[in-house]
């Protein structure tokens, strides 16, 4: 499976790396194929070792004003255009999204892929990782919304919600019919 994940690319302390690697070395020891933000900087670094070590592939999708941070070596690397490039891309090349600890880029992405999937024009899976609570406020805002009609679908059909690495990726593959 092509799993893109959404995430930061600070160098963050170890209740982020820790998760973020162990989903990582999942990926890669079952096979799956890792479709990130390209980035060999911070977190995004973490995962994509972790993903190479245990085995699995690389897709990385750059922007032009990010390129020098490209990794060099993953399996197939793209230069998009702009960040609304990136995005259509990282979706198209994915058969289902995880979203990690991030800033507002990793927010700007996971509300696009659910907006997406609310209005019907995707049936990809998404999971959020609510890393050491990182997403405990989010996942409040979003159960309002669903409780007070902001949505037409029902919030479980949009998202899934994980607190540990295992769980996520279970949900994934389950979802996906793999295993």
């Amino acid at each position: 499976m092509n799993i893109c994940v959404f995430l930061s690319a600070a160098d963050l302390d170890d209740r982020y790396t820790r998760p973020a690697r162990e989903f990582a070395e999942l990926m890669g020891k079952g096979g799956h194929t890792l479709v990130w933000g390209g980035s060999d900087v911070g977190l995004m670094k973490v995962v994509a070792d972790g993903v190479q070590e245990a085995g699995g592939r690389l897709v990385g999708v750059s922007v032009g004003f990010l390129s020098a941070k490209a990794r060099a070596g993953a399996d197939e690397m793209v230069i998009a255009r702009d960040l609304a490039e990136r995005k259509k891309l990282l979706l198209e090349k994915a058969d289902a999204v995880v979203i990690m600890v991030g800033g507002t880029g990793t927010l700007d992405e996971a509300t696009e892929i659910l907006e997406l999937k609310k209005h019907g024009h995707t049936d990809k899976p998404v999971v959020l990782l609510n890393t050491a609570g990182f997403y405990d406020g989010l996942k409040e805002q979003f159960r309002r919304m669903d409780t007070e009609g902001f949505l037409p679908r029902p919030l479980t059909d949009l998202v899934f919600f994980a607190e540990e690495p295992v769980g996520a990726l279970a949900y994934l593959e389950e979802s996906q019919g793999v295993r």
